[in-house]
Protein backbone atom coordinates (compact mmCIF):
# COMPACT_ATOMS: atom_id res chain seq x y z
CA UNK A 1 0.00 0.00 0.00
CA UNK A 2 2.82 2.37 0.65
CA UNK A 3 4.00 2.02 -2.99
CA UNK A 4 0.65 3.11 -4.48
CA UNK A 5 0.47 6.22 -2.27
CA UNK A 6 3.94 7.38 -3.19
CA UNK A 7 3.18 7.49 -6.93
CA UNK A 8 0.80 10.40 -7.24
CA UNK A 9 0.89 12.71 -10.28
CA UNK A 10 3.37 12.94 -13.14
CA UNK A 11 7.11 12.72 -12.84
CA UNK A 12 9.41 15.52 -13.99
CA UNK A 13 10.16 13.67 -17.24
CA UNK A 14 6.44 13.20 -17.93
CA UNK A 15 5.80 16.90 -17.35
CA UNK A 16 8.61 17.79 -19.77
CA UNK A 17 7.13 15.52 -22.44
CA UNK A 18 3.67 17.05 -21.95
CA UNK A 19 5.18 20.54 -22.08
CA UNK A 20 7.08 19.71 -25.29
CA UNK A 21 3.92 18.41 -26.99
CA UNK A 22 1.90 21.47 -25.93
CA UNK A 23 4.68 23.81 -27.12
CA UNK A 24 4.83 22.05 -30.50
CA UNK A 25 1.06 22.26 -30.98
CA UNK A 26 1.01 25.92 -29.91
CA UNK A 27 3.84 26.75 -32.32
CA UNK A 28 2.00 25.03 -35.17
CA UNK A 29 -1.24 26.85 -34.34
CA UNK A 30 0.49 30.25 -34.18
CA UNK A 31 1.91 29.67 -37.67
CA UNK A 32 -1.34 28.51 -39.30
CA UNK A 33 -4.04 30.63 -37.65
CA UNK A 34 -3.00 33.95 -39.32
CA UNK A 35 -3.40 32.37 -42.77
CA UNK A 36 -6.91 31.17 -41.92
CA UNK A 37 -7.82 34.61 -40.57
CA UNK A 38 -6.58 36.21 -43.81
CA UNK A 39 -8.61 33.69 -45.83
CA UNK A 40 -11.77 34.41 -43.83
CA UNK A 41 -11.19 38.14 -44.37
CA UNK A 42 -10.83 37.55 -48.11
CA UNK A 43 -14.13 35.64 -48.13
CA UNK A 44 -15.88 38.53 -46.39
CA UNK A 45 -14.37 41.09 -48.74
CA UNK A 46 -15.45 39.15 -51.83
CA UNK A 47 -18.99 38.52 -50.60
CA UNK A 48 -19.36 42.15 -49.48
CA UNK A 49 -19.41 43.23 -53.14
CA UNK A 50 -23.03 42.07 -53.25
CA UNK A 51 -24.16 44.06 -50.21
CA UNK A 52 -22.06 47.22 -50.63
CA UNK A 53 -24.46 49.69 -52.20
CA UNK A 54 -22.11 52.67 -51.92
CA UNK A 55 -19.52 51.13 -54.23
CA UNK A 56 -20.88 50.71 -57.72
CA UNK A 57 -19.09 47.50 -58.66
CA UNK A 58 -20.09 46.83 -62.26
CA UNK A 59 -16.89 45.66 -63.97
CA UNK A 60 -14.12 43.18 -63.25
CA UNK A 61 -11.76 46.11 -62.67
CA UNK A 62 -14.12 47.57 -60.07
CA UNK A 63 -14.28 44.15 -58.41
CA UNK A 64 -10.48 43.95 -58.17
CA UNK A 65 -10.34 47.53 -56.83
CA UNK A 66 -12.94 46.71 -54.16
CA UNK A 67 -11.04 43.60 -53.05
CA UNK A 68 -7.74 45.50 -53.09
CA UNK A 69 -9.17 48.19 -50.80
CA UNK A 70 -10.47 45.51 -48.45
CA UNK A 71 -7.06 43.84 -48.39
CA UNK A 72 -5.45 47.17 -47.49
CA UNK A 73 -7.92 47.76 -44.67
CA UNK A 74 -7.36 44.24 -43.29
CA UNK A 75 -3.56 44.43 -43.70
CA UNK A 76 -3.32 41.48 -46.07
CA UNK A 77 -0.03 42.23 -47.78
CA UNK A 78 1.46 38.85 -48.62
CA UNK A 79 -0.96 38.00 -51.45
CA UNK A 80 -0.69 39.15 -55.04
CA UNK A 81 -4.32 39.79 -55.96
CA UNK A 82 -3.95 39.10 -59.69
CA UNK A 83 -2.36 35.71 -58.98
CA UNK A 84 -4.80 34.42 -56.34
CA UNK A 85 -8.15 35.76 -57.63
CA UNK A 86 -9.68 35.21 -61.06
CA UNK A 87 -12.91 37.08 -61.78
CA UNK A 88 -15.31 36.76 -64.71
CA UNK A 89 -18.84 38.02 -65.38
CA UNK A 90 -21.63 35.61 -66.29
CA UNK A 91 -25.39 36.30 -66.30
CA UNK A 92 -25.18 39.50 -64.25
CA UNK A 93 -23.04 37.75 -61.62
CA UNK A 94 -19.37 37.84 -60.77
CA UNK A 95 -17.70 34.44 -60.72
CA UNK A 96 -14.68 34.78 -58.45
CA UNK A 97 -12.24 31.93 -57.97
CA UNK A 98 -9.92 32.39 -54.99
CA UNK A 99 -7.10 29.87 -55.09
CA UNK A 100 -3.73 30.00 -53.37
CA UNK A 101 -1.35 28.10 -51.15
CA UNK A 102 0.66 29.29 -48.16
CA UNK A 103 3.76 27.57 -46.73
CA UNK A 104 5.27 28.03 -43.31
CA UNK A 105 8.51 26.47 -42.20
CA UNK A 106 7.98 24.12 -39.27
CA UNK A 107 11.28 22.40 -38.52
CA UNK A 108 14.33 22.39 -40.78
CA UNK A 109 13.03 21.04 -44.10
CA UNK A 110 9.47 20.32 -42.93
CA UNK A 111 6.81 22.79 -44.02
CA UNK A 112 3.20 23.34 -43.12
CA UNK A 113 1.17 23.77 -46.30
CA UNK A 114 -2.32 25.29 -46.35
CA UNK A 115 -4.34 25.24 -49.61
CA UNK A 116 -7.28 27.56 -50.13
CA UNK A 117 -9.59 27.02 -53.09
CA UNK A 118 -13.11 28.42 -53.26
CA UNK A 119 -15.43 29.73 -55.96
CA UNK A 120 -17.89 32.52 -55.31
CA UNK A 121 -21.02 33.62 -57.17
CA UNK A 122 -21.64 37.24 -56.30
CA UNK A 123 -24.58 39.15 -57.74
CA UNK A 124 -23.93 42.62 -59.05
CA UNK A 125 -25.30 45.30 -56.70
Amino acid sequence: MKFARSQQGLSIVSWLVVLAVVAFLASTAFKIIPHYLDYMSMEKIITSVETDKVQEVRTVGDFYAHVSRGMTVNSIRDLNLKDVLKVTIENNEFLAHLKYEKRESLIENLDLVVNFDKEFRVRMP
